[in-house]
């Protein structure tokens, strides 16, 4: 029943405008009218429009308003999401000081997992761009919010994958460590 774009609505019968005035006083909204009786949202809309029957959009705004909000609180768990794990890879690469660097590789013995007192120059290379990611990530998800202090953080955290770039060697540099 519904129109192509740019023609106008097909005409309700006597029946359809009955059942709209019901649906309307029933307290449905324009869509779930649409829905309900088959129709195309803009002849809703327009048949509605020419009995004086209007839609409280006070619901809408309600949900629109719940809908922001437990999005902002999923962006608030995935950003503490992201800097655990930022904190776990740096604790990663700290174990190193105390030998316990976890570093796992295919031998001609199978899959085999030593316990390093370094961290290999790739590992280190490859943890420093994956810190570098969540950070990037985390602030990018704060600034959605306008949370306070964002620019700070975003200062701090740049200086921060600037430092471990540089020492991972991805500011375009050789390989510092003595892997090689």
């Amino acid at each position: 029943m519904a129109t192509s774009k740019g023609q106008p609505p097909i005409p309700f019968t006597n029946e359809e405008i009955e059942e709209l005035k019901r649906l309307h006083a029933e307290g449905l909204g324009r869509n779930a009218i649409a829905r309900e009786m088959g129709r195309s949202l803009r002849g809703v809309s327009v048949h509605a429009e020419r009995l004086g029957l209007t839609f409280d959009r006070t619901a809408t705004a309600v949900a629109t308003e719940a809908k922001k909000t437990d999005t902002k609180a999923r962006r608030a768990v995935i950003i503490e999401r992201a800097y655990a794990r930022v904190e776990k890879l740096l604790d990663r690469l700290d174990g190193a000081d105390e030998g316990r660097f976890k570093f796992t590789a295919s031998t001609v013995n199978g899959i085999e997992t030593e316990s390093l007192d370094h961290v290999p120059g790739q590992e280190e290379k490859a943890l420093a761009g994956a810190i570098t990611q969540y950070l990037n990530q985390a602030v990018k998800l704060e600034q959605l919010d306008g949370d306070p202090g964002v620019e700070a953080a975003r200062s701090m955290l740049g200086s921060l994958a600037d430092g471990l770039n540089k020492l991972a060697g991805l500011d375009g540099g050789g390989d510092d460590s003595e892997e090689g």
